[in-house]
């Protein structure tokens, strides 16, 4: 194993993103894909994104692009705002 084969933490944004009612769950996935589910539909939406700073960048799989930001460990991804699950607003 060389220097360059050493593996790297997750992003701290990695994990299941959840709107507060559960509807909406969002999984970032530590490798740059993500997996969107709303109600009992999974993976609704796939597809890969980037993040510069607190700033998410996402391209699903069709082309459609959107934007968040994370702001005091909120995600606010276009009009959703969703929690870490498990916090006090994400669901479990």
């Amino acid at each position: 194993m060389t220097s360059n084969d050493t593996p790297r933490a997750p992003h701290p944004y990695v994990g299941m993103w959840v709107t507060a009612d559960g509807f909406i769950r969002q999984e970032l996935l530590p490798d740059g894909r993500y997996d969107e589910a709303r109600a009992t539909r999974r993976s609704a939406y796939t597809g890969s994104y980037t993040v510069t700073g607190n700033h998410i960048d996402y391209v699903d799989d069709t082309g459609f692009t959107a934007t968040g930001d994370v702001r005091d460990g909120v995600l606010f991804h276009e009009h959703l705002v969703l929690y870490r699950e498990g916090d006090e607003h994400g669901r479990q």
